[in-house]
């Protein structure tokens, strides 16, 4: 039988301390019942001998220590999941807040998942299309990565995480692809540009979406992540589909972490946040992945905003040594109206090389990424080097590079947030700006593949009889 305890005293913010307990759990579920019989959730954050420190995921306000009871459920937090929740949209807690009908769940889980042996994990290699150029072409996410979206305040990550949500796909694998959404700490009109956005493109058919808003409890912020992977765990591993997880925005669950470990008068660590929040993080980083044996995937999209546009802070700094990469947004692209306006060259995805290549996207991948790349950095100098010296210091071939990274902003990174591109038809936009260079500047790409995809005109065609020359 349950036992009930009058003995609360002390309530701090969201935290309760409950004296004189027995047999309570770290993580256990629990139930405070206020003076009016009004039920409030929490779980058991800490314990110390016959005291434990309860985290409410509802307001404290209204609590008379006195009059209220609390009874431990000896569980703990869990998400009741089913294929029928493909569709629907719930709250940070797992509750529908879509007026839809009740689902009955298939099973109980853990919303705090269970550790992958390493030796289990499968290596990830199967490329995942976003539609995205940007990404698709220079910063290939697999199936399995964790991929994080660099963001700064103002900039339009959110319409990038729709257009991902509404656009990935496995090739080959559509039916079996789902997409879970987590929304986290973000403001009313954010949450109604993403339920608007997937119902009006069809791709809510296909996702679970778990809305946490600015207003909320900052504890419901701490469970939010752990809910959408606990059901991405389901659809992946007992389900066979292949999940996409998008999380936004990572930077206001780490202040929900601060706020909880002020509360709890932690010691703080880097700019105030607690010393834990790199292990915390790689909980949910780390729920990621492919398990040998099993045919489905987890594929992690956090999105976080950088405070103050620094790379060198806390959220993203942890973000970038546990996951495979990043995508960092550019404000200056933004400001050109080049959107959306990935910073292709600090961007990064460390298992790119794996995902590419014949049987997976094209042939000719990898070479073009390579002098694209090259292009591109190159173009960038000569246009510092023309801000600086003026046009008159270029030489030909520098002015044909700032050339060709004009060009290269304007027609493969800007394509905007409705345009869905397959990998064929960012390949082929990649060889059609490449032919502005003469063969001879292509060093990067093997004779064969310039021979089979270089259009016809840039092999007429020298660096003299170049318009770039003509301009002279």
């Amino acid at each position: 039988m349950i036992k009930e305890y009058r003995t609360i005293s002390e309530i701090v913010g969201p935290l309760m301390v409950v004296d004189k307990v027995e047999n309570v759990c770290y993580d256990e579920m629990v139930e405070v019942r206020t003076q009016s019989g009004e039920i409030r959730q929490g779980r058991v954050l800490e314990i110390n001998e016959d005291s434990a420190v309860v985290q409410l995921f509802e307001r404290a306000d209204g609590i008379l220590m006195e009059k209220s009871s609390v009874r431990f459920l000896e569980k703990p937090q869990v998400l009741g999941v089913s294929l029928d929740m493909l569709g629907r949209i719930y709250d940070g807690m797992g509750k529908p807040i879509d007026e839809g009908p009740k689902v009955l769940p298939e099973k109980y889980m853990d919303i705090n998942g269970v550790v992958i042996n390493p030796v289990a994990r499968d290596y990830p290699s199967e490329f995942i299309q976003t539609g995205i150029s940007s990404i698709d072409g220079l910063n290939t996410m697999v199936r399995g990565q964790k991929l994080p979206v660099f963001s700064a305040s103002g900039l339009p990550h959110k319409e990038l995480a729709a257009q991902i949500a509404r656009q990935a796909k496995v090739k080959g694998s559509e039916g079996n692809f789902a997409v879970v959404f987590a929304a986290i700490g973000i403001t009313f009109e954010e949450a109604e540009y993403f339920i608007q956005d997937f119902r009006n493109t069809g791709a809510l058919q296909r996702t679970v979406m778990f809305v946490n808003l600015a207003d909320d409890p900052a504890i419901e912020r701490l469970s939010t992540p752990r809910m959408a992977l606990t059901m991405a765990e389901y659809l992946a591993f007992e389900k066979d589909m292949h999940v996409l997880v998008i999380m936004t925005d990572i930077t206001n669950y780490c202040e929900a972490l601060r706020e909880v470990g002020a509360a709890r008068r932690e010691v703080p660590g880097r700019r105030g946040y607690p010393g834990y929040m790199y292990t915390d993080l790689a909980n949910l980083y780390e729920r990621a992945g492919k398990i040998k044996g099993r045919k489905g995937t987890i594929t992690q999209i956090p999105v976080l905003t950088m405070p103050e546009d620094d790379k060198t802070h806390p959220i993203p700094d942890l973000t970038g040594y546990i996951t495979e990469g990043q995508i960092i947004l550019n404000r200056d692209l933004y400001r050109k109206k080049i959107w959306p306006p990935v910073d292709v060259l600090p961007s990064l995805s460390r298992l790119k090389d794996k995902g590419i290549g014949e049987g997976k996207t094209r042939e000719d991948h990898a070479d073009t990424m390579n002098q694209l790349f090259s292009a591109y950095a190159q173009g960038k100098k000569a246009r510092e080097l023309s801000a600086i010296l003026g046009e008159s210091s270029l030489s030909d071939t520098d002015k044909l590079y700032a050339k060709f990274a004009d060009e290269f902003e304007r027609k493969y990174i800007a394509q905007g947030f409705e345009i869905n591109r397959s990998i064929e038809e960012t390949l082929d936009i990649g060889w059609e700006l490449l032919s502005m260079f003469p063969k001879s500047e292509l060093k990067r790409i093997k004779e064969k593949y310039l021979k089979k995809y270089l259009p016809d005109s840039s092999n007429k065609q020298s660096l003299e009889e170049h318009p770039a020359k003509k301009e002279v």
